[in-house]
């Protein structure tokens, strides 16, 4: 039979057209296979926010696809290591975690600079850093030799200063108070003369009842209040160390990159997506329960530290900042983009939000 080279093209375009159809039909074919991934956090079993934004992330990225992406979420209180979430994702143990970035000081330096710094970015300007200002490729940057990708988890807002169970009235009364704060602040801290620690959400409040600890900070009243630090410790201070507290999704690399790339893409928009909807309950939290706070709690004292205390430690954290940068180059690149960024956006900070708020209150 006579073919002609147009019915010749048209035949191949539609044997093309099926062998596609099923090709996307088939079970067999990557399309329709079911990627599963295990994520560890730091926080407890059914954490308000923070182990909110885990779930919602990974709802939102079965549901976008259509069950394709099932990620399996498992506490502390399963894996026994809170503080053990990074070496689980770089040792391939898990495909994910939910933690903070500074945590990790102790095995990366240069990751603590990628959830809050002391006097640093608010959390909109933090936003802007990471997405538009270089933040994320910085962050990439310095979890690559460790096999990870890391992305924004969520963020808190300012956080207050912590409780403490005597006032602090000079930079005495610092020196040899154990306190728990982590990062950067810290190390602040400890230059003038405290003892800073790093414990578990759920070992706080036995530690501060204890005594093993004089003070702590956690959040803000978010998520202090149903800790029932005000029991034991009166003196609830204003911020000043993380102004931005920013979670983290680490995602170990062999893990991202045996998925495809639709499912790498809904998966970095699942957690874009969950990072900033945290940002909006913790907010929404803080307001709540900062009015119940006032009302049912009224012997709770709200302290601002004094300026002698604010001013040593801005020079702590200052002279710290500059001798991280003079002895790493990684350090010294993201210490000058996080400045200079916060320089040039902290003016649109001041004529907006703050002009706006001072109109409002008489300032």
């Amino acid at each position: 039979m006579f073919i002609s080279k147009l019915s010749k093209k048209m035949l191949a375009a539609t044997i093309g057209a099926a062998t596609l159809a099923m090709v996307m039909v088939s079970p067999t074919f990557a399309a329709d296979k079911v990627y599963k991934l295990k994520l560890a956090e730091t926080w407890p079993s059914n954490f308000p926010i923070f182990g909110d934004a885990s779930k919602n992330m990974a709802e939102m990225a079965e549901k976008m696809s259509n069950g394709r992406l099932k990620i399996t979420i498992d506490s502390k209180n399963k894996h026994k290591a809170p503080l053990g979430v990074f070496d689980m994702v770089r040792a391939g143990q898990y495909d994910m975690g939910h933690s903070a970035s500074y945590y990790w000081k102790g095995k990366d330096a240069n990751t603590l600079y990628f959830t809050t710094m002391p006097f640093g970015m608010t959390a909109p300007e933090q936003y802007g850093w990471f997405y538009y200002g270089g933040g994320m490729e910085l962050m990439q940057e310095v979890y690559d030799k460790h096999g990870i990708l890391s992305f924004p988890g969520g963020n808190t807002g300012n956080q207050m200063g912590g409780w403490f169970q005597k006032e602090i009235n000079s930079v005495e009364d610092l020196k040899g108070l154990k306190m728990r704060i982590p990062g950067f602040a810290g190390e602040v801290l400890a230059k003038l003369g405290a003892k800073p620690t790093n414990i578990p959400a759920g070992e706080l409040y036995t530690a501060l009842e204890r005594r093993t600890i004089d003070a702590l900070e956690w959040v803000g009243p978010s998520l202090d209040l149903r800790m029932g630090f005000h029991k034991i410790a009166p003196y609830y201070y204003t911020g000043w160390h993380e102004p931005g507290t920013e979670l983290q999704f680490m995602i170990n690399k062999r893990s991202w990159d045996k998925l495809p790339a639709d499912l790498q893409e809904i998966l970095r928009v699942s957690m874009r997506t969950a990072a900033y909807d945290m940002y909006a309950q913790s907010y929404h939290a803080s307001g709540e329960n900062w009015a119940t706070m006032k009302n049912e709690f009224p012997n709770i004292k709200v302290k601002t530290f004094p300026k002698e205390v604010i001013d040593a430690m801005r020079k702590a954290n200052d002279e710290l900042i500059a001798e991280a940068a003079a002895k790493d180059p990684m350090a010294k690149k993201i210490i000058d983009s996080q400045t200079a960024y916060l320089k040039k956006v902290r003016v649109w900070t001041e004529i907006s939000d703050n002009a706006y708020i001072n109109s409002q209150s008489g300032k």
